[in-house]
């Protein structure tokens, strides 16, 4: 209670230190500051703790607005997560019925992302010379971009890179590894 009591002094003190104080009997141009004032001797009472305003708590704002200002890189890492990889047979950039299908759901994915730009990475099996493997991935992400812009996708939204065998998405020396690495991604930037 001591406590509260000399914190309401402080609080008191330093509030009032820079208001200026005309004494009783002086005259009306004279001013003190409350630092210069004598002490008053405190009579000890229970000082309450200042009310605080009734504030009115604002609703949850609805799962449609918050995902409308979620961040821009979460925004980012959703799109890319709902687009699919296409595959490619060995040697070739020709995009299946498998891919083409992948295609036409990506094409719509990406033309809901208003600002934000795709970038097809065109990636190779281990087998065959690095030069080749470079060549054959942006092939197959060039395939991948023109079949897009037919579906509608503006060519300003998307870009291509090859990585050719540098980044496998399987290690490995079999059928099942090289199968998953023939592969275009499709990485949303900002």
């Amino acid at each position: 209670m001591k406590m509260l009591c000399c914190m309401g002094i402080m609080i008191a003190a330093t509030a009032c230190a820079n208001k200026e104080v005309v004494k009783k009997d002086e005259p009306l141009g004279t001013t003190h500051t409350a630092a210069s004032m004598p002490a008053i001797p405190f009579a000890e009472k229970t000082i309450k703790p200042p009310q605080q305003e009734n504030k009115i708590d604002k609703p949850a704002a609805a799962p449609v607005e918050s995902a409308r200002q979620a961040p821009q890189a979460v925004k980012v890492a959703a799109a890319t997560s709902d687009l699919e990889k296409i595959f490619f047979d060995l040697d070739s950039s020709n995009l299946s019925n498998d891919a083409r299908q992948v295609l036409v759901k990506d094409a719509e994915t990406m033309m809901q992302l208003n600002n934000l730009k795709v970038t097809i990475e065109g990636h190779c099996d281990e087998r065959g010379s690095a030069e080749y493997n470079l060549a054959l991935g942006e092939r197959r992400a060039r395939a991948a971009m023109q079949y897009l812009i037919t579906l509608g996708v503006p060519a300003a939204k998307l870009s291509v890179v090859s990585y050719g065998k540098e980044k496998p998405a399987v290690v490995g020396n079999t059928e099942s590894a090289w199968t998953k690495n023939r592969r275009d991604e499709f990485v949303v930037q900002r």
